[in-house]
């Protein structure tokens, strides 16, 4: 078959490729969930950071204490679930949610916030009806609308891109949306080929020292992995589609200087239970068995795979990889749950306020043998997610990684520190908000012409006991030493998930 009629055969069934059909059905009523979220709220402060928002967020000054550093004039941009409940009836999985973007735009004299809804097809459709028409990754809603294509379900509510001159809002199973980077409006969907219109573009694009971007797509139901690489005007783009057996759940990649590297846990998809009316999530069976599947591409070379195994657990995010010539082998940190319980139940669970226990993630060190075929897995005491390393250094040999780490949370999710680990020596540089804090994914912003690990980290966190959103900035080689620069937020923004600066 070749590659047009490859990818038409795809978006045939865009339905499924995505989250698929949701068959009209009795369900538990949804507001039974938004009961069980209010009966709990105020015995759980935490529960403000997943009440999510109903309107825009209208542009407001930041309290500022100490000065930004003029190197971080710009705008610190975030995307997360933002809309989890409409007309009463509420989302059962955190990552339902409607996107919204965030800006800090920073400068002189501080820190203006702002936030909008994503337009998506999905969000007109739901407000026109006053409540949820269209499926989601955990929540299939009684009465749906029929689905005809992924970005009918499009809620581009997961991450942030400026790439080739654009800002692009990323989901997972359709296509990037484009955004105005200084009115947050919608653009409308990007289409970067004909042929792959509407195919799964990822919400962790990987950026090079070259400036190329690579990302990928997973189509669930055809059991493809679709590959794009564009250039850093954004012109030349080219793509490329192949079959992987068991299809895992996958969120994120790393490249190195020649290979493509994913990490494909043993949560494999089974297409007869989304047949079956089960939503996407509840469409997965954990497999342990099959352990973690480690799949390497040579970016030169997309049809000759190299297969490794890792023993069984799950993963969401991935910190880097890179190539070591001299002994051959690829190095990568990655963070590590035992299982996909978190993902699968712990999340849904958070949406009626119910809080078990934390995921048990933690950081893994990798080394993958391309000469014997072998892989090695040392894990970190580091109850962590959120990985992130110096921009400068995406694919080549890193020693830093920061991380939003849980340390002594307490009977509530989330995390109460920042760290950056040195994964030659193990040592941990932190800083420690405090039990009453949300902790979200902190960014590190380098500091030109100095070596890695130089520079700012920049920041946000929900403090519980002022009901207020903190934006900070610490000098990257000091974390302990606390914020050079805090703003203070006067009201509540919900749990978000990525996001990049850019710089003015």
């Amino acid at each position: 078959m070749d590659r047009r009629a490859f990818a038409r055969s795809l978006l045939g069934a865009a339905g499924l490729l995505a989250l698929g059909d949701a068959p009209a059905r009795a369900a538990e009523a949804p507001d039974a969930w938004q009961a069980a979220f209010d009966a709990r709220r105020t015995q759980q402060p935490w529960q403000m950071g997943f009440e999510g928002l109903q309107a825009d967020a209208a542009p407001m000054p930041l309290e500022m204490r100490g000065r930004i550093p003029p190197a971080l004039y710009g705008s610190f941009y975030r995307n997360g679930a933002a809309r989890h409940v409409l007309g009463g009836e509420r989302y059962h999985h955190w990552f339902d949610g409607d996107g919204m973007l965030q800006q800090y735009r920073l400068g002189p004299q501080g820190a203006v916030h702002s936030g909008r809804f994503v337009r998506t097809g999905k969000f007109l459709a739901d407000s026109a009806a006053g409540r949820p028409v269209r499926a989601a990754f955990g929540t299939n809603p009684p009465a749906a609308e029929p689905i005809r294509s992924a970005d009918a379900l499009n809620v581009a509510n997961t991450s942030v891109v400026s790439h080739g001159g654009e800002l692009l809002a990323l989901w997972e199973g359709g296509s990037a949306t484009r955004i105005d980077a200084q009115t947050l409006e919608t653009r409308g969907l990007k289409t970067w080929t004909p042929e792959y219109a509407g195919m799964p573009f990822s919400a962790h694009p990987r950026i090079g020292r070259d400036g190329s971007l690579w990302n990928f797509g997973v189509s669930s139901a055809a059991g493809v992995l679709s590959i794009y690489h564009v250039s850093p005007d954004g012109r030349d783009v080219r793509t490329a589609s192949l079959q992987v057996p068991d299809i895992a759940m996958v969120h994120d990649f790393a490249v190195t200087e020649r290979h493509l590297v994913f990490l494909l846990p043993p949560l494999v998809f089974d297409l007869e239970r989304m047949r079956a009316g089960q939503t996407f999530v509840a469409s997965h069976v954990w497999r342990p068995e099959m352990g973690m599947r480690v799949l390497v591409l040579p970016k030169d070379r997309l049809d000759a795979p190299r297969w490794f195994m890792l023993p069984a657990g799950f993963v969401f995010h991935i910190g880097n990889a890179w190539e070591d010539a001299r002994r051959g082998v690829i190095q990568l940190d990655y963070i590590r749950s035992p299982d996909a319980w978190w993902a699968t139940q712990g999340l849904q669970d958070l949406m009626r306020g119910r809080y078990q226990s934390a995921d048990q993630a933690a950081m893994a060190l990798v080394t993958l043998d391309l000469q014997s075929g072998q892989a090695r897995q040392e894990l970190l005491p580091h109850a962590a997610e959120f990985p992130r390393v110096d921009p400068r250094f995406v694919g080549q040999r890193t020693r830093h990684v920061l991380v939003a780490e849980r340390v002594a949370a307490g009977p509530r999710p989330g995390f109460d520190a920042v760290t950056r680990i040195d994964l030659q020596t193990g040592r941990a540089d932190r800083y420690r908000y405090g039990t009453e804090v949300l902790v979200e994914e902190h960014l590190f912003v380098p500091r030109e012409g100095r070596p890695e690990g130089h520079g700012w980290v920049l920041g946000t966190a929900l403090d519980l006991q002022r009901r207020a959103m903190l934006l900070s900035v610490f000098d990257a080689q000091h974390l302990a030493d606390g914020p050079i620069a805090q703003g203070v937020l006067p009201r509540v923004m919900p749990m978000g998930l990525h996001g990049i600066f850019v710089a003015a």
